[in-house]
């Protein structure tokens, strides 16, 4: 089992930052795949960002990338997603979730290959 957990969401104006974190704990929790996601009301949950197990590897989609920076300190067992310029459409709720890579110091981008998934944060961005 591995276990996640976000923080640092919440209210701020457009143009504005927020660090969101992913702590991760359990079994094989630095050998994981770790990737963010985020779902608005209505919409399906989309690829926001990713990291392979060393950091070495990242991976950005549409949403985030030129504003998002993801990285991880294994020490600390922490995944930061930084957000930067932010927009009211990057309202949502924002995920981490890990991904078993068997070894393999690669992003993975489906949701479906990431087995174990936080609680979420709520980012609310006011225009």
């Amino acid at each position: 089992q591995v276990q996640l957990l976000e923080s640092g969401g919440g209210l701020v104006q457009a143009g504005g930052s927020l660090r969101l974190s992913c702590a991760v704990s359990g079994r094989a929790d630095t050998t994981n795949t770790i990737g963010w996601f985020r779902q608005a009301p209505g919409k399906e949950r989309g690829f926001v960002a990713g990291v392979s197990w060393s950091g070495a590897n990242t991976y950005y989609g549409d949403s985030g990338k030129g504003r998002f920076t993801i990285s991880r300190d294994n020490a600390k067992k922490v995944v930061y997603l930084q957000m930067n310029s932010l927009k009211p459409e990057d309202t949502a709720v924002y995920y981490c979730a890990a991904g078993d890579t068997y070894g393999e110091d690669i992003v993975l981008i489906d949701p479906t290959n990431h087995r174990y998934w936080g609680q979420g944060t709520q980012v609310t961005v006011s225009s």
